[in-house]
């Protein structure tokens, strides 16, 4: 429940700040040439609204559904007001009065605000925290790759150096699978010799990431970091600094390969067959005791939870990193850089969308909650809030209607033809985006009662 709290005020938060951004954005323009903002509303309010104050014409509300929120301008068609609604005698004070350009900004103003914000944001997290990486060259074990990637030519130890239009510096999972599923060619460093490979150029990120084993990970060589007291490994004898060798009679000598067996044990055991289940909780575990060079087998019993009580050292807490620091001015055109290479990552994987892995991924705010770091973490939660904040200006700006971009898109039309759509078509159009909006809505609520309720008990 705590979790579940945490996870939730941050969500919250996060809304609050980038809706109120977002809607001040249509505010400021809407303001600036002198269109009357009738209402601002933090988060929707169907049914029941709270008013909280009047302020110079504009009254401000705060809803109970925290899925958005609005601004009304006089003079505009939009959800709130339809065609029939709009007097005969345009005023000087209308959105409908003023000229496109006018318009237009007023249209783009919340997009606008959420990139600002977003590139802002990035930007005093380097000045607060700098920026902290582990240079790739500085695996020295380097990664272990499944068997499609081998089939391409990769090898166990293999440390990925750069694509035929990418040089990978800074370890970043995402960013090298992004890379790579689009690269023609790549160079790796194999036992200190530059090797350069093919690749198709059209390889499925998602395909990557979702394999099991997945395309490439860090190699965790298979040495004991730790043993829980009471744990079956420990009273079979096995130590902190011992090296697995075997496992089930299997050879191996990375973590991986060991994860990888005990995945194939789940497969088993979600099978849920009794006999199986307890006769794979018998296991053998060839070690290699530290400080010796001879290989001790031990037979044990898993725990009623099918776990040994071995605990691994994740690598990367042994490799060098680097942090560099940036000052206040300095940090604006480093945070603009990583927005922008966010942004350009996140719409390139848009495309996985259209696939049956990617619209079973679509999500609502379950999912974008879940993003969210368990114990409340500032660094993390700005970053996430920068993210965001990208996602909604992207999202925000395409030309649907009912979308700030399908009133864009209109207002382009009327300044490249100059001919302006009636405001009937404004209100059908309003109207279809608004039940596609839903309609979406609700698939990815339903997505997320399947995800996280519903897809455990089947």
């Amino acid at each position: 429940m705590e979790v579940f709290l945490i996870r939730a005020l941050q969500l919250i938060l996060c809304f609050s700040i980038l809706i109120l951004l977002h809607e001040g954005g249509h505010f400021f323009f809407a303001k600036l040439f002198g269109v009357r903002v009738e209402k601002f509303c933090l988060f929707f309010d169907p049914w029941k609204t709270f008013k909280l104050f009047r302020f110079k014409g504009t009254d401000y509300h705060i809803g109970w559904l925290p899925l958005g929120g609005y601004v009304t301008i006089a003079g505009m068609i939009d959800e709130s007001t339809k065609a029939k609604e709009l007097g005969e005698t345009i005023q000087p004070w209308e959105f409908r009065s003023k000229p496109a350009w006018q318009r237009l900004l007023i249209m783009v103003g919340g997009v606008l605000m959420n990139f600002l914000v977003a590139l802002f944001i990035y930007a005093m997290i380097l000045f607060s925290w700098g920026e902290t990486y582990t240079p790739v060259k500085e695996i020295s074990h380097g990664f272990k790759f499944n068997q499609t990637a081998q089939q391409l030519g990769f090898r166990d130890g293999d440390i990925p150096l750069r694509t035929n239009d990418t040089a990978f510096e800074k370890y970043n999972a995402g960013n090298m699978l992004r890379s790579l599923s689009q690269a023609t060619s790549v160079t790796v460093l194999r036992q200190g010799k530059e090797v350069t490979l093919s690749l198709p150029g059209d390889l499925s990120m998602l395909e990557m990431i979702k394999q099991q084993p997945p395309f490439m990970n860090v190699l965790q060589p298979s040495f004991v970091d730790s043993v829980g007291v009471g744990t079956p490994a420990q009273r079979a004898g096995v130590r902190a600094g011992d090296r697995i060798v075997a496992f089930n009679g299997t050879p191996i000598s990375t973590w991986n390969e060991f994860m990888d067996l005990r995945g194939r044990m789940d497969d088993v055991l979600a099978a849920g067959v009794p006999a199986d289940s307890q006769r794979l909780r018998d296991i053998t575990l060839c070690v290699q005791h530290a400080g010796s060079t001879s290989i001790d087998t031990l037979a044990f019993r898993l725990d009623a939870n099918f776990q040994m009580g071995t605990f691994w050292h994740n690598p990367l807490l042994s490799y060098k990193t680097v942090t560099r620091q940036y000052g206040f001015w300095e940090s604006f055109p480093a945070g603009a850089r990583h927005g922008w290479e966010v942004l350009s990552g996140y719409v390139s994987d848009l495309r996985y969308l259209f696939t049956a892995d990617g619209a079973r991924s679509v999500g609502s705010f379950g999912a974008i909650g879940s993003l969210f770091p368990t114990s409340w973490d500032w660094m993390r939660f700005w970053e996430l809030t920068a993210f965001i904040s990208l996602m909604l200006a992207f999202m925000n700006i395409l030309p649907i209607p009912a979308l700030d971009g399908g009133h864009v898109f209109f207002l382009l039309y009327e300044v490249i033809t100059r001919r302006k759509p009636s405001d009937r078509f404004m209100e059908y159009a309003q109207t279809i985006g608004m039940w596609l909006l839903f309609l979406l809505m609700a698939y990815a609520i339903f997505n997320d009662f399947w995800n996280f309720l519903i897809k455990d008990w089947f």
